[in-house]
């Protein structure tokens, strides 16, 4: 009973509206489980010296707050319909609070782009004297509504070998924003968009704000499951497909070129457009050819999205967007009505950068210490057998794990470790439904060399053991 009590003193909040608070947020940190019986009413009143009037009323709120279900003849129980979601927001603030205080004390399993340790400021430095050099102040004040063009020129000539006209290149302020453009200039309120199950979050937020209609196709080893998608696609108008090509964010799932063909035919059969998030595809371990959606398109049925930040520099935010020709001007202004334009002078930089050859001389590195941290922690998750599952995604920065039955949920597991100095990303954070993804979550080996891994993982198997 002592987890009940709580200080009563003071005025302008009535009794039983603090004692509920103070109950749901024991349920919230788990500290009362979903299902577990309060303490009756008239000995919760005793410990608490207040009447039964008080007690009622605060189980009464918890109960129309979906805190509580109150059974005839039983009592009142805990109920946990909305913890899921009350978790999101407390992951967030979590993470938040945690990069700005005190990172460098933790192992970080939650990273999503590549360590900034492994890139060469003094290179990058040179690079900005240079353009400085060459362009004055022109580099910090003179915008171009598509984006600087020899940046979109070099994107063309070295990513897409001349294949891909530079007026069709929408230089971006990353992934997030590219997503966001596309769905002002193409999703209207209602209209159906079909992603991934799971998915990017971002994505989801973007596409719930434009009040679309969210459906989920579950993901399959090499990617969607387009029978079940052609079922939705038969019965329902569909606007566009949200997929990540390669590595996806957070199951490192990359599409099969069977599945790559099927869905670019679904999509000129049943008219809708694909949007293509090229997440980590320069990441590539296990020797498999890069074929984005995009350079298979023959029906101008992609919009293709890649971010720089993950593999480049976070701070740095910079990516591009290709576009169909029927959607090329609606996105086009999307983007203009968005910020105008992005960092002139990082445009500029990274231009050079691609010229100069070291953005393939950054991703040769990239590659070379990733491959030998993603054989060390394959290696390492596999004597986690006993308490997980996990497929190979063969590329990318991260491993999606399956926590076998009945031991923790990836909330629980979240503040556990977090409490032991490692952080995780919990399943949750990627399904529409929050009630989805608590025996799943993700660790990233973007932000932790080889002694990390070994020791994060043994911090996360010693609390499996405490489970079991």
């Amino acid at each position: 009973m002592k987890k009940y009590l709580v200080n009563l003193e003071g005025i302008g909040i009535p009794k039983y509206k603090k004692i509920a608070i103070h109950i749901k947020k024991l349920i919230d940190e788990n500290k009362i489980k979903d299902g577990e019986k309060l303490p009756p009413i008239r000995k919760l009143a005793e410990e608490l010296n207040v009447n039964n009037v008080t007690i009622v009323n605060a189980y009464n709120k918890l109960e129309s707050e979906g805190y509580a279900v109150q059974k005839i003849g039983s009592g009142t129980y805990a109920k946990r319909k909305e913890v899921a979601i009350n978790f999101k927001k407390k992951y967030s603030n979590v993470v938040r609070r945690i990069s700005s205080e005190k990172l460098r004390n933790y192992i970080d399993f939650s990273g999503e782009a590549a360590s900034s340790e492994l890139f060469s400021v003094s290179s990058f430095k040179e690079v900005i004297n240079k353009v400085l050099d060459r362009d004055g102040t022109e580099a910090l004040v003179y915008q171009e509504a598509l984006g600087y063009e020899g940046l979109r020129e070099s994107i063309d000539k070295y990513f897409w070998r001349n294949s891909v006209d530079s007026d069709n290149i929408l230089i971006v302020s990353g992934a997030q924003q590219g997503i966001d453009i596309v769905s002002k200039a193409l999703i209207n309120v209602n209209d159906n968009v079909v992603v991934e199950k799971p998915t990017y979050g971002g994505a989801l937020t973007v596409f719930k704000w434009r009040r679309a209609n969210v459906v989920e196709i579950e993901l399959q080893e090499d990617g969607m499951d387009l029978d079940e998608l052609e079922k939705v696609l038969k019965k329902n108008k569909i606007k566009c497909v949200y997929i990540m090509s390669y590595f996806q964010n957070p199951t490192g799932i990359s599409y099969s070129s069977i599945k790559k063909r099927r869905l670019l035919n679904m999509a000129e059969i049943y008219d809708f457009y694909i949007i293509e998030d090229d997440y980590l595809s320069e990441l590539i371990y296990n020797g498999d050819e890069y074929v984005s959606f995009k350079s298979m398109d023959t029906n101008d049925r992609v919009i293709y999205i890649k971010s720089f930040s993950k593999i480049f520099l976070p701070g740095i935010r910079l990516g591009y967007l290709i576009s169909p020709h029927d959607f090329k001007e609606n996105i086009q202004n999307s983007k203009v009505n968005t910020d105008i334009a992005t960092s002139s002078l990082m445009q500029r930089v990274l231009d050079m950068y691609i010229k100069d050859g070291m953005w393939k001389g950054h991703i040769k590195k990239l590659n070379e210490i990733y491959r030998e941290r993603y054989e060390f922690f394959r290696n390492a998750l596999e004597a986690l057998e006993e308490y997980v599952d996990f497929i190979l995604p063969g590329g990318g920065l991260h491993f999606y794990v399956k926590i076998k039955e009945g031991l923790i949920d990836s909330m629980e597991l979240f503040y556990q470790c977090e409490k032991d100095g490692v952080l995780i990303t919990p399943g949750i954070i990627f399904y529409k439904n929050p009630k989805e993804g608590k025996e799943y979550f993700r660790l990233s080996f973007s932000q932790t060399d080889l002694y990390s891994i070994e020791k994060g993982l043994g911090i996360i198997k010693n609390i499996f053991k405490q489970c079991k």
